[in-house]
């Protein structure tokens, strides 16, 4: 079982499990179109956060494959939610994570996506031991795409219109960093 040393901490960001009370900060990010645009869901309903949030809060540690652990990225001044942050085990046996965030779109723009995902990518490397990470993104998806080069990924894989997501054939890039890598 994977499970991390909480907090993680960034030079603006506190990196904690969920708690019931995230949940308002969580429906005005999951419920904004802004933040799906690019997901596989519609901006959900405060029923569907609620379910998530329980997901999520429940989401402590990687077990088995397929599994996903959750966490909030807090802003280390005055505590408020600015993100919401994934890791899923792709392969205990290869040891490979891959990681996701969303960040609040009010404060989209300041590089809180690529110090929160930083910080995964080291929790995956330097706590759990990890040989690789990656990150899967849609190709207009230009933010999301800067971060991962930012992290220090390489684009390894695009499959072109791989997907049918909401109306349309959709493509995806996958990025990724080896552990070696990420010491350099």
């Amino acid at each position: 079982m994977l499970a991390p040393a909480w907090p993680l901490e960034t030079e603006r960001l506190l990196i904690r499990p969920f708690e019931a009370d995230d949940l308002e900060a969580m429906q005005a990010i999951h419920g904004d179109a802004r933040v799906v645009e690019w997901l596989y869901n519609e901006p959900r309903t405060p029923d569907e956060v609620k379910v998530l949030l329980e997901q999520k809060i429940a989401g402590t540690s990687l077990v088995a494959d397929g599994d996903w652990l959750s966490a909030a990225a807090t802003l280390r001044d005055g505590g408020a939610l600015a993100g919401d942050l994934a890791m899923r085990l792709v392969s205990e046996e290869h040891r490979c994570v891959e990681v996701g965030y969303i960040i609040d779109p009010v404060r989209a723009g300041q590089g809180l996506a690529t110090e929160a995902a930083g910080a995964l990518v080291r929790m995956a490397f330097e706590q759990f031991g990890m040989h690789r990470v990656i990150g899967r993104v849609e190709p207009r998806n230009n933010g999301s795409v800067r971060v991962l080069e930012k992290l220090g990924m390489r684009r390894e894989a695009h499959f072109v219109e791989n997907e049918w997501v909401k109306g349309e054939w959709q493509s995806e890039l996958v990025f990724a960093i080896l552990d070696r890598e990420w010491r350099r």
